[in-house]
């Protein structure tokens, strides 16, 4: 697997000079449709964050036949080759195997992409109902929302539906095709709080629904969890190395 090039972003900024730079932040996909998405939210977002993409589509291919767990090795030495190139945190962006990146012991943050929407979706009322394309997400997701509902001390009801149809769509390259079948079964969810896109592949379905009910998708939310992790990271480490200088200069004795 080669990583793409890094990419910095060109989005807008407030001020006169160039956007601040901040550590990087190394993405794990599934599915190369998801760089150019991510590419984006970055540039309208968090413009200076630099974003480096590692694409594994075997990961998903190995985790739907044998489980998620099948993959936490190959998880663990991405995430780890990452921090290694000095990334400062990881985002994974495929659910089916969320809750294994995020057990990587990487010494950096580990985040899952859909974990902001899963509590989003939480405090958006007790009736969940979690769409997905791909039935290996349908588990993963679920539990998330419940856990998510166990941390806010709130009553949750989760039921889940798979989208016939939505993902041979989408292996085909047809993602408008996929989104207008993914809105489609979400227009037709009733009796319902809030409805979860499990996959952020599902994304584009949003801007076609035409239900009153809420429709969450990952991305935004999680990246902007991602980035956020980054710069306390970050600050953090700043701040140590400040206070260690400090701690070095107050040892010194006074030349004689």
């Amino acid at each position: 697997m080669t990583p793409d090039p890094p990419s910095t972003g060109t989005g807008p900024s407030t001020g006169t000079g160039p956007p601040p730079r901040f550590a990087p932040l190394a993405l794990l996909h599934t599915s190369p449709v998801h760089v150019p998405v991510f590419d984006a939210l970055r540039d309208t977002d968090h413009p200076g964050l630099e974003l480096r993409h590692l694409v594994d589509e075997e990961l998903l291919a190995r985790a739907r036949r044998e489980g998620p767990e099948a993959v936490a090795g190959e998880v663990g030495a991405l995430t780890a080759g990452a921090v290694a190139d000095g990334a400062r945190g990881v985002l994974c962006t495929c659910s089916t195997i969320g809750a294994v990146a995020e057990a990587a012991d990487a010494g950096v943050p580990v985040l899952r992409v859909d974990r902001p929407m899963a509590a989003a979706a939480v405090a958006a009322g007790a009736r969940v109902t979690v769409l997905a394309t791909v039935a290996s997400t349908l588990d993963p997701t679920v539990a998330l929302v419940e856990e998510e509902a166990r941390r806010a001390g709130r009553p949750v009801e989760v039921r889940t539906s798979l989208v016939d149809g939505a993902w041979a769509l989408f292996e085909a390259g047809d993602t408008e095709g996929c989104a207008r079948v993914v809105a489609a079964a979400a227009d037709a969810v009733a009796d319902v709080d809030v409805i979860v896109l499990a996959q952020a592949s599902m994304t584009p379905a949003v801007r076609l629904t035409t239900t009153p009910v809420p429709v969450l998708s990952s991305p935004r939310p999680g990246l902007a969890a991602a980035a956020d992790a980054v710069r306390a990271a970050e600050t953090a480490r700043t701040v140590d190395g400040a206070e260690t200088a400090r701690t070095v200069t107050g040892r010194r004795r006074p030349a004689r």
